[in-house]
């Protein structure tokens, strides 16, 4: 029986997933301890209800992801800084109670910024580009200037893109290439421009809207969008990576579309395609979306 691969992010000085269960999920960031909704893990509870209490900073209250308020239970800023360091990758992130439920960093994605810098540190020629598209508050950008790259990166949101430059002036890095547009409009125009990327990393959400209300649909519109990213690529240096969090969409519906847009693009590839998770200190894993990625770099 063939076993789809799993690409997890193991706890670190940084993070860690402490436990999850009951749809929340109990996290550490640097010091701080949160509790916050997480729909995926519908399992019990590993740790009594009493000790997630007992641990926790603060607890986001709300209906779903979309918006909330946080209960604090111990004091805790509203703002802290973590640091990622991994080897030669030393990479900071501003993080930040928002009402969104989310504080500023997706930790599962650490796998990807090391594939990111190990690639790039791979590529032969003087300048690698790269392109991160709904980029949010920057870690592939980070990873990848930390290699040496020039780096475009590019989210929707004025306001998140400034909380990724504030990440990279921490970060002691520099040279960035901010863009805030709806991803769509970008990559199709980057293809008219004759771009080229040797990589790129694609993190669309389920939906979303861009600055001028353009709509987003994943399942209506990734297909379309690969298409153009794909064309972006590098034909003799070149990596790509994308996540999605759809719970519809399984590891084989982004493997076969990747197989047949690389193919179609000339591209002869063989994809590693597969879930992403969060081991948790409990024992279980917290599985945090789909991931495929290929490359001709040999990382």
């Amino acid at each position: 029986m063939e076993h789809i691969p799993l690409l997890f992010a193991p706890p670190a000085e940084h993070y860690e997933l402490i436990d999850c269960g009951g749809s929340e999920k109990l996290e550490r960031f640097g010091e701080y301890i949160t509790i916050r909704p997480e729909p995926q893990a519908i399992w019990d509870k590993t740790l009594p209800e009493s000790e997630w209490q007992k641990r926790a900073h603060v607890k986001f209250q709300g209906t779903g992801s979309r918006s909330g308020k946080w209960i604090k239970l111990k004091p805790i800023p509203d703002n802290w800084e973590i640091h990622y360091s991994n080897g030669p990758l030393k990479i900071n992130f501003s993080l930040a109670l928002t009402g969104f439920k989310h504080v500023g960093v997706f930790p599962e994605q650490s796998v990807n910024w090391e594939f990111i810098f190990h690639s790039l540190k791979k590529v032969k020629k003087a300048n690698p580009t790269f392109l991160n598209l709904f980029a949010y508050t920057g870690g592939a950008s980070l990873a990848a200037k930390s290699a040496g790259a020039d780096v475009t990166h590019v989210d929707s949101i004025k306001q998140v893109v400034s909380w990724a430059r504030r990440n990279m002036e921490s970060s002691g890095l520099d040279n960035i290439r901010w863009v805030v547009e709806d991803a769509v409009k970008f990559a199709r125009r980057e293809v008219k421009r004759g771009k080229k990327y040797n990589g790129i990393i694609l993190d669309p959400p389920a939906f979303g809207h861009g600055p001028d209300g353009e709509s987003w649909v994943l399942e209506k519109q990734i297909n379309d969008l690969l298409k153009d990213v794909i064309s972006l690529l590098d034909p003799e240096e070149h990596f790509f990576i994308i996540n999605t969090y759809s719970l519809g969409f399984s590891a084989l519906i982004v493997e076969n579309m990747i197989q047949k847009i690389a193919a179609g693009a000339g591209l002869n590839i063989q994809p590693e395609a597969g879930e992403l998770y969060l081991p948790a200190q409990t024992g279980v894993k917290l599985p945090l979306g789909v991931y495929c990625r290929f490359g001709n770099l040999n990382v």
